[in-house]
């Protein structure tokens, strides 16, 4: 809510306490009986609602007041303590629990009709007979197509409670009538890690989107498959982007990646003492180098693990200063099904560093413009313009200086990519048409290429055709002026965007990721440097 009607909603409140409370004494000098008294012993709140519910001119809603109450109240507290109303509780608990009853797709919108980009293995879509390539148009008979049809909409229709059934119709390429379907929702799965690849002979890459209940065993599993059936022998683990989480998921991760006793976090508050967690010596990859990859958006369970492995001089981070988020929220829940995320107590990683950035309570603008403020100051482009405070200087165990002050600055910082795009290419990634085509492109040749398994196969079969100028009439159809020029001057960044789209289409989220990266400049940095990391504990 914004800070005027925030002032509005107080003053009304004042006025509306101060007035009945006059008139309560007039009445009371009158020889009116007014309760004044009892309404002095509740807490000014509890007083001001009893009265506004008892004494207001007109009939109110109550409960609507306190839903507008109590963002407030937290809003004045910090930055992340928050409410979460009843309506969104369930699906930040999806988040969190890494699971959710639905049928078991992963699809997007395009053309307002729902295309399914791929099924979950062995979840109700598979199991009825659902293929990648299909399109929804109709759910219970009735059609579900149209400029009405959004994200929210298809979860909130699809999803469901468990065993619940729901019938839709698709309409597959190469099939002239509607395919029913009849799907029994069930349990499935959220996974944290966006995407895990093997990088060059031994190195195993993994992209952690969030923490949830299930990323320690998903990062468990991927390693251990990497190490003994892919031979790697190093881990590149990369936090960009990655908001947090559960905090026990992250602890459980670096103790796993520490030797016997390390420190790895502290945590205190005026009402919570302090509460260590240190690793117990029993980690399966002590022994394996490891780099991570953070940026700005880095934030909370990732700054930990970034924090605590950099403060423990057990690998490298690499990329640029994390956001600064070391506050403890504990989730305390409603009768109503609602909730309040609390502020209860400060991350401390082991060097005692407190990794939150600074903050005025009740004024957030500044804190809210700070990663605007990073950027216009050019610390996304400089290590140099990263401001730090000598009076927050801290020694690591082996005795390397590192900074608080807000966020993980990186042992190797590598700029953000600033390369100026043109006008062309800028027009066309505003219109989402790279994505648009190769979706498209995906649908239509979907038979051909079903046959290729591995990203090479994929690349090797699309060089050989042509996809640039099928692209550029393509762009032409959407209205936009596109010239050769245009294309040969992007031919890179292009060939890689459309071939990375096409194999999430095809392949998977793996692929998709291992070839859009095939030149991030953070990527390649750490790739160097594991190189020549020894197998022991730095």
């Amino acid at each position: 809510m914004k800070s005027t009607t925030r002032k509005t909603i107080v003053i009304v409140c004042c006025v509306l306490l101060v007035a009945m409370a006059g008139r309560m004494a007039y009445r009371a000098a009158l020889g009116g009986v007014t309760p004044v008294k009892s309404y002095l012993t509740l807490n000014k709140l509890d007083a001001l609602l009893n009265l506004i519910s008892s004494k207001y001119v007109e009939d109110v809603d109550e409960k609507a007041i306190i839903e507008h109450l109590i963002p407030q109240v937290l809003s004045e507290l910090d930055p992340h303590s928050s409410y979460i109303p009843a309506k969104e509780l369930e699906k930040t608990n999806e988040e969190i629990e890494g699971s959710f009853s639905g049928v078991g797709i992963q699809f997007n919108i395009r053309e307002d009709t729902i295309r399914v980009i791929s099924v979950v293995n062995g979840g109700p879509a598979e199991k009825a007979g659902m293929r990648a390539g299909d399109c929804i148009v109709a759910v219970e008979d009735s059609a579900f197509v149209g400029k009405d049809i959004n994200n929210d909409l298809v979860m909130k229709t699809l999803r469901g409670k468990k065993h619940t059934k729901i019938k839709v119709g698709v309409k597959r390429q190469g099939t002239e009538e509607i395919l029913d379907y009849v799907l029994t929702r069930d349990d499935i799965p959220v996974n944290s890690v966006d995407a895990h690849y093997k990088i060059g002979d031994n190195i195993a890459y993994i992209k952690i989107g969030n923490f949830s209940r299930t990323t320690y065993n998903e990062f468990l599993n991927i390693i251990n498959h990497k190490k003994t059936q892919e031979g790697c022998d190093r881990i590149i683990i990369d936090l960009r982007s990655n908001p947090g989480g559960l905090m026990g998921s992250a602890l459980s991760i670096l103790n796993e990646l520490l030797p016997k006793n390390r420190l790895m976090l502290y945590v205190e508050g005026k009402s919570y003492p302090r509460e260590e967690s240190r690793s117990d010596g029993r980690g399966a990859f002590r022994q394996m180098p490891v780099v991570v990859l953070t940026d700005e958006w880095s934030a909370s369970a990732s700054e930990i693990v970034a924090g605590a492995l950099q403060d423990n001089d057990r690998g490298y981070i690499v990329g640029r200063r994390t956001y600064g988020k070391g506050l403890v929220q504990q989730q305390i829940p409603f009768k109503d099904g609602s909730a309040v995320r609390l502020t209860v107590a400060h991350y401390y990683i082991p060097s005692g560093r407190n990794i939150q950035k600074p903050y005025t309570k009740g004024h957030f603008e500044d804190y809210e413009k700070d990663l605007m403020n990073r950027y216009e100051r050019g610390e996304f482009g400089s290590l140099d313009s990263i401001q730090v405070n000598d009076s927050l200087k801290y020694e690591t165990y082996g005795g390397r200086t590192v900074y608080g002050g807000g966020g993980i600055i990186p042992d190797y910082f590598v700029p953000i990519d600033t390369t100026l795009a043109s006008d062309w290419l800028a027009t066309v990634a505003n219109r989402n048409l790279v994505y648009l085509y190769a979706a498209s492109y995906a649908d239509r040749k979907r038979s051909v290429l079903s046959q290729f398994k591995t990203l090479a196969e994929l690349s090797g079969y699309l060089d050989r055709q042509p996809v640039m100028n099928d692209f550029m009439e393509f762009t032409k159809g959407k209205g936009i002026r596109t010239r050769q020029q245009d294309i040969d001057e992007n031919r890179e960044t292009l060939r890689t965007d459309i071939y990375a789209y096409i194999a999430r289409n095809i392949l998977g989220e793996n692929q998709f990721w291992e070839m859009l990266q095939q030149d991030d400049k953070t990527l390649l940095k750490a790739v160097e440097l594991i190189k020549d990391m020894g197998t022991q504990v730095l």
